[in-house]
């Protein structure tokens, strides 16, 4: 539990609110709840960076006279106060780091333009903290090279929130995602990498002999850097999709599944081995789930299929694409179409998770890097891009196969590239 944080009763809380001039910060939370889980790293890195601050956490359900009182109706939600009076927007829903951040520079009054940054060097600067980026650092850090990781999220990438892994070489059959890139992240320190998560990168440049990635307060800079930023899952294109997004569509069967429990009706978007694979992980909370495909068959491996099939709870929807979202404050259902009949219906649920294909998160460097048609980077065999010192490894590369397997490889050969580059430099 963070030291910076207060967990407070109502009447300890409203003595702070009578005799603290400054800045007050709290956060109503809930049990169970994936936005509040999303939120509490971040709220803690905010307490440490604003000590004059104080910031308290209150379980919502055991406060709920006082929650009522200011009309939070959901968790999370954070209230700021000064002098006793609530100051600023609240912030609900899932929190981005840089959402808590901007809130809180605006209530204080600080410019980010004015905010000095701290000068940081590095031999090799790996930008993404999954499976790739862990392995180049583990490889890094092992030829004795200094190695920082910077991360906009939590270390672990998307193979983190998997519910298992059953393929991945030399572990017991099957292994929960959380598990194995906690093993990936210890090995990566022990062999004397720095991880710096919830960073935001405003600017880097790549170009440039030493490379340089600018976050909102730190300024790295080495003469490598490895892009290992991945992938994200591709949004629903669907009328309503931004207004329900986290509140009844979702892309993390694993992270939000729970929110499901004894649900009548969920709805997995898809056809492919995630969506296959989730699917039959949300039947362990949901009474009945509903794939909708766009095709006639799954795309999903066998082994998938056979086991979904089996699922008495589960449950198919072929040739038919999500048009929009029905509901109001909360999700109810969708309308769909037939692709080949061309026919609308409306199928009610309580929840949506979509699993539709991934996107390339490039979007910073996009200008300096080639990339493919689809948004990937292009490179060669050895990991190395269009610009020297710059090597890519895992999802964000253009490439056929994206497995956590696959994403490991890349970051070795992308490591051991990158100490050859640095062997050759230092010879010239």
């Amino acid at each position: 539990m963070d030291d910076h944080i207060l967990h407070l009763s109502v009447e300890e809380f409203e003595d702070e609110l009578k005799n603290f001039k400054g800045l007050i910060a709290l956060d109503f939370f809930s049990e169970d709840c994936p936005p509040c889980a999303q939120l509490a790293p971040i709220y803690e890195r905010m307490a440490e960076k604003f000590p004059d601050v104080k910031f308290v956490k209150m379980l919502r359900q055991a406060n709920r006279p006082l929650a009522e009182k200011f009309g939070v109706k959901g968790s999370p939600t954070v209230l700021f106060f000064r002098k006793g009076e609530e100051v600023g927007q609240r912030l609900s829903g899932y929190i981005s780091i840089t959402q808590a951040r901007q809130a809180f520079e605006s209530l204080l009054g600080i410019k980010p333009e004015e905010i000095v940054k701290e000068k940081v060097g590095a031999d090799v600067l790996i930008l993404g903290g999954g499976p790739a980026g862990l392995t180049a650092a583990t490889y890094a850090s092992r030829a004795k090279l200094k190695v920082i990781v910077v991360e906009e999220g939590l270390a672990g990438g998307q193979a983190a929130t998997t519910y298992h892994i059953a393929n991945y070489p030399g572990t017991p059959g099957v292994l929960s995602g959380k598990e194995l890139m906690n093993n990936m992240i210890d090995q990566a320190k022990g062999f004397g990498t720095e991880i710096h998560d919830l960073k935001e990168v405003v600017s880097l440049d790549l170009q440039r002999e030493v490379k340089r990635i600018i976050t909102e307060d730190v300024e790295y800079e080495a003469p490598v850097v490895i892009l290992a930023t991945g992938a994200e899952s591709r949004r629903l294109p669907a009328e309503g999709e931004a207004d329900f997004r986290g509140n009844g569509i979702h892309y993390c069967a694993t992270c939000d599944g729970a929110m499901y429990q004894d649900a009548e009706e969920v709805i997995v978007v898809g056809g492919g081995n995630s969506a296959v694979e989730e699917a039959v992980y949300l039947t362990k909370f949901a009474k009945h789930v509903t794939i909708i495909h766009q095709f006639d068959h799954y795309q999903a491996s066998k082994t998938a299929q056979e086991e979904a099939f089996a699922n008495q709870k589960l449950s198919v929807i072929w040739d038919s694409e999500v048009r929009s979202i029905v509901g109001e404050k909360h999700l109810t259902g969708v309308v769909i179409e037939n692709v080949k009949t061309h026919e609308m219906s409306t199928v009610e649920a309580n929840g949506v998770f979509v699993y539709i294909g991934m996107q390339p998160r490039t979007t910073i460097f996009a200008e300096q890097i080639k990339l493919n048609q689809w948004g990937y980077v292009e490179a060669d065999d050895e990991m190395r891009t269009n610009l020297a010192g710059v090597f890519v490894a895992g999802d964000v590369r253009s490439k056929t196969v994206r497995q956590v397997a696959t994403a490991v490889g890349d970051g070795a050969v992308a490591a051991v590239n990158a100490e050859r580059y640095l062997a050759s430099q230092k010879q010239r």
